[in-house]
């Protein structure tokens, strides 16, 4: 996918990444602390994941187009460099949401009392690195799309408002 409405796809999709990926770290975080969050959720938690890790190299393929068909420079190859590194983080997200998922359903189908203390040993290890994964993630996020935008905007527009600017 190259171009959407004769605009280039990847200023699209890109879209879809920088709202999916914090709402599904934000999702799995809380469904690892909550368990009831989780069982509420089900078969969601690993499906949203799931379609948040699609979605990166939608964008980043669609992105790889656009980086051919604009002006090279060193702010345009940068974002590009960290936007290749958001597929790990995405895919953590997407395998620690189908542990979690997997792992409710285990347990709702009767563990043993003396299960507990491993599954609760289990359960802060996932949330530990559910917590890990998701920062890392959404600063992935924060840090592709401030160089996405310096790259695009760098020369694009003027510090002083132009004629026909606001009125009031």
């Amino acid at each position: 996918m190259s171009l959407v409405n004769g605009l280039p796809a990847h200023v699209l999709l890109v879209h879809f990444v920088i709202v999916l990926v914090p709402l599904t770290a934000l999702a799995l975080v809380v469904c690892a602390i909550w368990p009831k969050a989780a069982q509420r959720l089900g078969i969601v938690l690993p499906v949203f994941a799931f379609v948040t890790l699609a979605s990166v190299p939608l964008a980043t393929n669609a992105g790889e187009w656009l980086e051919r068909h604009v002006e090279s420079d060193a702010l345009v190859r940068r974002h590009a460099e960290l936007g290749d590194g958001l597929l790990p983080w995405a895919g953590g997200l997407f395998v620690l949401a189908l542990a979690i998922w997997w792992a409710l359903g285990r347990a709702a189908s009767g563990a043993s009392d003396g299960a507990r203390r491993p599954a609760t040993l289990v359960r802060v290890a996932a949330a530990v690195l559910s917590l890990v994964v998701a920062a890392g993630a959404v600063v992935d996020v924060y840090r592709i799309g401030d160089s996405g935008a310096k790259a695009a905007w760098h020369d694009g527009f003027s510090k002083t408002a132009s004629h026909g600017g606001d009125q009031g």
